[in-house]
């Protein structure tokens, strides 16, 4: 994970990139992202962060939906006045999004809410341009640009990764071009004032087309940041394109682990949907509950480190709890091991420890008093702020576990991670 950041950031650097444009766009922090999923994948260190398994059937009822929202959710159509455009997250465990829930609350009426189904449910009364973000996708761009085989050559240089950049250019810089266009449409006749998105690193066309209209763009945490995470991450704070203005963070810690593009400030919003534990419900915690926190690729590698620890310590439950993306048979459980689905922060707050490698529900856990492992598996990374600051340890292999198990510690501070919500 360091390697393959350090080899962007030197590409990044030598080739003047976020300099780089093609029609008027700076393609680079268009397709930054999108790279780094591609080399992490392509090298075997991370799966897709969130796949979607759709079979045929599943497709033309999507494309069925979209038609019939170019009329029935379409935001151009919508009645009432608007001060705020809200872009909330496809996730919404139990059917509530939880990074926007608040805001949407306090803003009420004021916001039009803008709300993709393309990768899950949108929120009742929400509005999209999905049938038009598809429809910009499907079209690209048969120019051939020169600096993208030397990008690719670079990056392969610097990882043994082969990377598609023109593919991604000619996919995603004309699908940036239109919907940047049309957003701008849109933030212009609903007389948008101040535009609030989660995940703004994939949505630079909504950025972008605020940018031109000289609105305030605050992007909403909606997962762990790191010196690692390249959606954030900008050593030396450069100017980069289409970034927000603000970004609000769940706790102070948030703040200053990564370095943010130039001119993008970081602040404390708070949580509204964790808090800590009284010293009661602390107690009430199960002391021989382990969980692990699967992810992705790793998680074959992590049901290791459970299957070793339930084989040294047969009178722990030891749970395999599955990320979202995950199904049960994608897994052959060892013995001593069950698997979980559900609600992961009903899981933690019962359970006394806690391993994983770079989910956010680690950070959760923290708060909820788990004490925690990080498995030195690929990505373990992202942790290590949190280790440098004694609130975990790094486990190195699946044996060191259960020796390890009764000395991890608890968060010292865990509203340093979530802090309760500000008011106003």
């Amino acid at each position: 994970m360091t390697t393959l950041c350090q080899a962007v950031w030197a590409v990044e650097r030598e080739l003047d990139l976020l300099s780089w444009q093609i029609d008027g766009v700076r393609p680079w922090p268009i397709i930054r992202m999108r790279i780094f999923h591609e080399l992490t994948r392509r090298s075997g260190l991370h799966g897709d962060p969130h796949p979607v398994r759709r079979t045929r059937a599943d497709q033309a009822r999507l494309v069925g939906k979209h038609v019939a929202g170019t009329v029935t959710r379409n935001p151009f159509l919508a009645r009432g006045s608007y001060d705020a455009l809200v872009v909330p997250h496809p996730r919404k465990p139990g059917g509530v999004e939880i990074y926007t829930d608040s805001l949407r609350a306090e803003l009420g009426d004021s916001a039009l809410i803008l709300d993709s189904g393309i990768n899950g449910i949108p929120l009742k009364g929400s509005h999209n341009l999905d049938f038009f973000t598809s429809a910009a996708g499907a079209v690209r761009s048969r120019k051939v640009h020169a600096r993208c085989a030397e990008i690719a050559a670079a990056l392969e240089a610097g990882t043994g990764v082969k990377v598609p950049v023109a593919a991604l250019v000619a996919r995603e810089v004309p699908k940036h071009t239109r919907l940047r266009a049309l957003y701008r449409s849109l933030l212009k006749r609903r007389r948008i004032k101040t535009v609030y998105v989660v995940v703004a690193y994939f949505h630079q066309h909504i950025v972008g087309a605020a940018r031109d209209l000289g609105i305030r763009v605050v992007e909403l945490q909606h997962g762990a940041i790191s010196p690692y995470h390249l959606g954030y991450s900008y050593p030396g704070r450069p100017e980069v394109a289409d970034q927000p203005d603000e970004l609000w963070c769940f706790g102070s810690y948030w703040t200053d682990v990564a370095e943010l593009p130039a001119g993008m400030k970081a602040e404390v919003a708070g949580a509204s949907f964790i808090s800590p534990l009284s010293p009661a419900e602390l107690a009430a915690k199960d002391p021989r509950l382990v969980v692990f926190l699967s992810q992705g690729t790793i998680g074959p590698a992590l049901l290791e480190y459970a299957g070793a620890l339930a084989s040294a310590r047969p009178d722990l439950h030891v749970t395999f709890h599955l990320h979202p993306s995950e199904r049960s048979t994608d897994y052959a459980l060892p013995a001593g091991v069950r698997m979980s689905t559900g609600n992961t922060l009903a899981l933690l707050t019962s359970a006394t420890y806690q391993v994983g490698v770079s989910t956010t529900a680690l950070f959760e856990g923290m708060v909820l008093g788990c004490r925690t492992a990080v498995a030195e598996l690929p990505g373990h990374e992202y942790l290590s702020p949190t280790v440098a600051r004694g609130d975990s340890v790094l486990i190195h292999s699946p044996d060191a576990l259960a020796p390890a198990l009764e000395s991890l510690p608890r968060a010292s501070a865990p509203t340093t991670y979530y802090a309760p919500p500000r008011q106003g």
